[in-house]
């Protein structure tokens, strides 16, 4: 089973923006990701549309399964 975690943020002007990352750590926790993604807004490093990023707005891990076929 793939899992990638998505990060989404916000930019000061209303904009969302997210960050896929793939094969996370199975131990994250929520202050983990938070601490993260606050370090990513004051780094000031990224922007949408212009736009720096202001808000961490969520972050979760996602699941799928892939069944390759051979043919």
């Amino acid at each position: 089973m793939a899992q990638t975690l998505e990060l989404t943020f916000e930019s000061a002007l209303g904009k969302e923006a997210t960050f896929t990352v793939d094969a996370p750590r199975a131990d994250l926790t929520a202050l983990e990701l938070k601490t993260g993604m606050d370090s990513i807004i004051a780094l000031g490093a990224f922007a949408v549309e212009g736009s720096l990023f202001a808000a961490a707005k969520g972050a979760r891990i996602v699941e799928r399964n892939v069944t390759e076929y051979e043919i």
